[in-house]
């Protein structure tokens, strides 16, 4: 598979500094960067909401991948991983970064702005963007996930069906 030349990155007011850092980084190694989310720490917003956003488009085709980064990166890996057909992991280490693709093609990758220094933050999304789903033996737990989601929406939509 071909890398994304298009990534998605939202952030929240927690992740100002560390989004232009990344949003620098990856332009500079000739990636189309759209943004989501404050430019400025003093523009509070909700971190469930960009994550949505951003995963909803993530769900739609509309980005291969995304990194979405706020204090922890827990918070946007949680809401994203909202998003049926979404898989949204935190790293903060390359391994992790690097296994978030290779085993659960995670095409969200989260990032504490808190937790993660800014050469640690560069390493960790290089890691997870040259990094490709191996397949193998992670072939049918990737597919169990993408069950769940099917799961999550035919109970969704009974449920939703059953209200008058």
């Amino acid at each position: 598979m071909t890398p994304p030349t298009r990534i998605a990155l939202g952030n929240d007011e927690a992740a100002v500094a560390l989004r232009a850092l990344l949003a620098e980084h990856l332009r500079a190694r000739g990636y189309d960067v759209d943004l989501y989310g404050p430019a400025t720490a003093g523009e509070e917003v909700d971190y469930p909401d960009i994550a949505y956003e951003v995963a909803s488009r993530v769900a739609a085709g509309a980005y291969g991948r995304a990194l979405l980064l706020c204090g922890t990166g827990i918070g946007m890996a949680i809401a994203a991983n909202k998003v049926p057909g979404v898989r949204a992991a935190q790293a903060a280490d390359t391994y992790s970064a690097e296994r978030a693709r290779k085993s659960n093609d995670a095409q969200v990758l989260t990032i504490g702005a808190r937790t993660v220094g800014p050469e640690l933050a560069r390493a960790i999304v290089d890691a997870w963007l040259a990094s490709e789903f191996e397949g193998g033996r992670s072939v049918p737990k990737v597919v169990k996930l993408d069950e769940l989601d099917r799961l999550a929406r035919s109970a969704s939509a009974e449920t939703a069906g059953g209200r008058a």
